[in-house]
């Protein structure tokens, strides 16, 4: 039976003739700072101090030793960043330039110093652009010279910290006669039964000796030979349970096994998890233009996506556990798809498994990102292999449904003046069109492909036609504001979003000793966005008066800004299913503290605006849209199994609480569809004095705004600087893990940031507007010594409170 030994323990990391103790998995700049070499590049503007640590070569060296009692012994890297030279005892075993890609190295017999020497991805990217020449790009740093993680080159998010390093496990493998060396599974539905064809490729010591592999799946088992490199094992598992997305059903799960077996003695074993679904791409041209549904099951999906990005600039520091946290967050706001962006990494086992368990269908980029790639050698061959291992690497997994050749790229192409600058050279199309389409098609007829995002599906319509295709709505937040969102009705938006700080407690974590202010030195070094402070203040303006020399006030209103933004447009676009058929916001997550278009910081805390996901990505939202003509009405969408029936109450208020007028209808929304209820003339609120109120019960209720089965949708006629608020008045109260807060007047978006109170301190609930008499109580984890005093200091509204 193939054996492994570990090689995770007795790394030093070298420069000229400096050593220090090393972690693997991990990088160059990890171990640095664990020697104390190097501070912290997330704190402050240590970043730039740091720089120069992507600008050297660095060697990782320990021992190995050689009598293993088998007849082959292999040295895996299951990753290496990036460019390296791999010797043992003296001896070149071999040279990589692929972060994508895992290696393997035949070192039977030997034994010594294993030493893996790392060229900086600076020199080796620079050298590359000088033989192939110059391609245009977002951003001026090399990264599209070589595949590696763009993002390490910095981003509009993102620091720039240039690693090297074993990022990946490293072992070695001990085999005797043959041991498996693919194995590709392609699993589908077939008349409710569910059907899972493994076909197996070996590597062999003995070309002679017999092969057969056993193959396991929910009781089934099947047996087939190996002829020479490779056979197929077919098992078919009557009444297979479908494996579904969060919200539609359950995500059951099957172990396969497969068994190399030389006569009665099994000489390798390959395991993984499966689920029998299918999957489709609705991409039919209709009155509207060209669709872009997914389809699984069977079941057409409106699919409530959030864009993901490396979670960690240093990717080795992400372990499973923070993965599932993560992705648990991103479940808990109602999400169910998370799109992997091309300038990232293809991600962990432990990134796909939790997708698999949670329901959660992935949208995988091939890492190409806001760049022309060169087409040439050897950068063409790396791109084919890194894609047919990880093609084949994530095959296992039901919850990926898609791939996507890129980001950006197609639309960068026609839009951003690469044409003419290119004059004929390679860019990436034949990648996009060629290479990667033809790669999936081969080894994963299972899923679908498409070019990139945005793509309209031909050179026919603009790549970013929002009539077509998926489309990336960044007019908005770089030059019109979010109201614009209501101009369109894409058939699905792949990327949208507005920025906001990151949490307090993250600010005053990365910002040691700084007073804060938007402007302040360490503020404006984490923010990577292009005139990001700028859009943030228009933006603000826009919609509220803006605080002078009130950082607390412009924290606030700058993350509730975000929050309203992403709102506009999901509630306009859900609002129009089935033509348009998806949201994908930008984006879940950061990779280290920053002001960004996260939902969840660089220290894991939840922004506003993940509250309000998870209103405007439950099954059922109500919200108030405009009509021709200036009338008003209300959407009700329904994206749950069942119909939606509920009275609906129409009140037309004052700020001061009265009621001006009201109606009571009955609302009937059927299964995965959206209602629609004009509201009457006299309802309408007009001026700064009066606002719309839509209420749906599921079920009678009292007092509390955020009741069960409750749901309700507001609409204010002018923007928030200019309704005459009353000043707010509110009680605060202990309740068991929170505290309860009961209106007196109009509160407009109370927030409670508890981490003002413990920076470990998390609020269940966020953006609650409470009317005068209503109520509603905030769980809170984490604060030990919770008092009602302490908690008014951590409360916010729209209206100002001190």
């Amino acid at each position: 039976m193939l054996e492994a030994t570990p090689l995770g323990e007795e790394w030093i990391l070298r420069h000229d003739s400096d050593t220090l103790p090393a972690a693997v998995p991990g990088c160059v700049h990890t171990d640095l700072m664990a020697a104390g070499v190097i501070p912290d590049p997330f704190l402050g503007r240590n970043e730039t101090e740091v720089a120069w640590v992507g600008r050297r070569e660095w060697t990782y060296e320990r021992e190995i030793g050689g009598s293993w009692g088998q007849e082959q012994t292999d040295l895996v890297f299951d990753g290496l960043d990036t460019v390296a030279e791999i010797s043992l005892d003296g001896r070149l075993l071999g040279k990589v330039r692929n972060m994508h890609r895992s290696y393997r190295f035949d070192v039977t017999g030997l034994s010594g110093r294993l030493s893996v020497r790392f060229v900086s991805a600076y020199a080796e990217a620079e050298a590359m652009r000088g033989r192939v020449g110059e391609r245009p790009a977002a951003y001026a740093e090399p990264y599209q010279y070589l595949r590696k993680m763009a993002c390490s080159f910095g981003w509009d998010w993102g620091p720039t910290l240039v690693t090297a390093g074993i990022w990946r496990p490293v072992r070695l493998e001990h085999w005797s006669t043959a041991r498996i060396a693919r194995v590709r599974p392609l699993v589908t539905v077939e008349e409710g039964a569910g059907v899972v064809e493994l076909a197996v490729e070996v590597e062999r010591t003995r070309v002679e000796a017999p092969l057969a592999v056993e193959a396991t799946v929910a009781g089934v088992r099947a047996r087939a030979e190996i002829e020479g490199a490779g056979g197929v094992v077919r098992l078919r598992v009557p009444d297979a349970e479908l494996w579904w997305p969060r919200g539609y059903g359950e995500q059951p799960l099957y172990d396969v096994e497969l068994r190399l077996l030389h006569g009665d003695d099994a000489l390798d074993v390959w395991r993984r998890r499966i689920g029998f679904r299918t999957v489709e791409l609705d991409r039919r041209p209709d009155a509207h233009g060209t669709g872009f549904t997914l389809v699984v099951n069977g079941e057409r999906l409106f699919a409530r996506g959030v864009n993901w990005i490396p979670d960690d600039v240093f990717p080795s520091r992400i372990t499973r556990e923070r993965y599932r946290e993560r992705l648990e967050q991103a479940a808990g706001a109602g999400v169910d798809l998370v799109r992997i962006w091309g300038g990232g990494i293809y991600e962990s086992e432990d990134f796909y498994d939790a997708c698999d368990e949670l329901g959660l269908l992935v949208w995988q980029d091939f890492p190409f990102a806001c760049a022309a790639y060169p087409e040439e050698q050897p950068l063409r061959g790396e791109v084919e292999a890194e894609a047919r291992e990880n093609v084949v690497r994530l095959m296992p997994h039901p919850s990926l449904v898609l791939w996507n050749g890129n980001n950006e790229n197609l639309w960068g192409f026609r839009d951003w003046e690469w044409e003419p600058r290119l004059a004929g050279d390679s860019w990436g199309e034949g990648y996009y069109l060629g290479v990667l389409p033809r790669v999936v098609a081969e080894l994963d007829p299972t899923r679908p492909y498409t070019a990139g995002s945005p793509w309209s599906g031909s050179w026919r319509h603009h790549p970013n036609d929002p009539a077509h295709g998926t489309h990336h709505s960044w007019e908005v937040w770089n030059r019109e504001d979010y109201a614009d969102y209501r101009l369109s009705v894409p058939r699905f938006v792949a990327e949208f979003g507005w920025q906001a700080p990151p949490a307090y407690a993250t600010l005053r974590r990365a910002l040691p000793g700084e007073e804060l202010a938007p402007d302040s030195p360490g503020m404006l070094h984490h923010q990577k966005a292009d005139d990001g402070n700028g859009k943030l203040e228009r933006g603000l303006e826009r919609h509220f008066a803006v605080p002078d020399g009130d950082f607390d006030r412009w924290h606030y209103l700058t993350q509730l800004n975000q929050a309203r933004a992403v709102a506009a447009g999901i509630e306009h676009w859900r609002a129009h299913w089935p033509v348009c058929a998806g949201t994908i916001v930008w984006q879940l997550n950061d990779c280290w503290p920053v002001t960004s278009w996260a939902a969840i910081d660089g220290d894991g805390r939840e922004k506003p605006l993940y509250h309000e996901l998870k209103r405007l990505y439950a099954d059922r939202l109500l919200t108030v849209q405009g009509a021709a003509g200036g009338r008003l009405v209300l959407a009700a969408v329904n994206q749950a199994a069942r119909d939606w029936t509920s009275p609906l109450t129409l009140r037309r208020m004052s700020v001061e609480g009265e009621v001006l007028g009201q109606a009571d209808v009955e609302l009937a929304a059927g299964a995965r569809t959206v209602a629609r209820v004009e509201v009457p003339r006299e309802l309408t609120p007009v001026g700064p004095k009066e606002f719309l109120v839509a209420d749906a019960w599921g079920s009678p209720r009292s007092g509390e705004a955020e009741s069960v089965g409750g749901l309700r949708a507001l609409h204010f006629p002018v923007p928030d600087r200019d309704v005459a608020y009353p000043a707010p008045r509110f009680e605060v109260a202990p309740a068991p893990a929170g505290i309860t807060v009961t209106a007196r007047t109009l509160v407009r978006d109370l927030l409670l940031q508890a981490d003002r109170l413990e920076p470990g301190a998390r609020a269940d609930k966020g953006l609650v507007t409470l009317l005068p008499g209503e109520e509603v109580t905030i769980g809170v984890r984490g604060w030990k010594t919770p008092d009602a005093k302490t908690a008014r200091s951590a409360l916010y509204c729209v209206e100002p409170t001190r």
